[in-house]
């Protein structure tokens, strides 16, 4: 009878809290990834915002899942994030196949910004010439796995990415 009673119990504070949780809201809205380019770059001429480009190795890289949990998941570079950037995740898997379309994209970025290595961000503007009816890419800078000490890669992060954010009046 006591087990029952304590099961009970358990249940029912269970099934209170599950209801709490579903009406919780985040303070910070989930900033949006990307995986197209021409749709990045259409929120960034809308929103006069750069394009964040990350690129990564979902399924192997170790320091890209790293570089995810402990600064794109955080709540302050969501924020800086949704304020200051478009995302556009540029993955490269090795256990599943993305589609035809999008591994070529991903492809023929690689081929121009180069990374060295991942993970690898570029922050960058892309404009269409009307005249030749192609893009232009202005790179602004580039950032890889934040140098700091641990628990501090986020703010480490936001502070190296504010640095390119600076420049960018300086290059045009």
């Amino acid at each position: 009878m006591k087990y029952l009673a304590t099961l009970s119990i358990l249940l029912i504070t269970a099934f209170t809290n599950t209801a709490f949780i579903e009406d919780y809201t985040p303070q910070i809205a989930e900033p949006e990834w990307h995986v197209k380019l021409q749709e990045a770059q259409a929120i960034s001429k809308k929103t006069n915002k750069p394009i964040f480009a990350f690129f990564t190795g979902s399924d192997w890289c170790g320091w890209c899942m790293r570089l995810q949990a402990n600064v794109f998941h955080k709540p302050g570079f969501k924020a800086w994030a949704n304020e200051h950037v478009v995302l556009l995740e540029l993955d490269f898997p090795r256990r599943k196949q993305l589609p035809a379309e999008l591994a070529q994209q991903n492809n023929e970025l690689r081929a121009f910004f180069r990374p060295q290595g991942f993970p690898t961000v570029w922050i960058f503007n892309m404009d269409l010439n009307t005249e030749t009816n192609t893009y232009e890419i202005n790179a602004l800078g580039n950032l890889g796995y934040p140098r700091s000490p641990q628990g501090q890669e986020e703010s480490t992060f936001i502070a190296n990415a504010n640095k390119i954010l600076q420049n960018k009046g300086q290059q045009n």
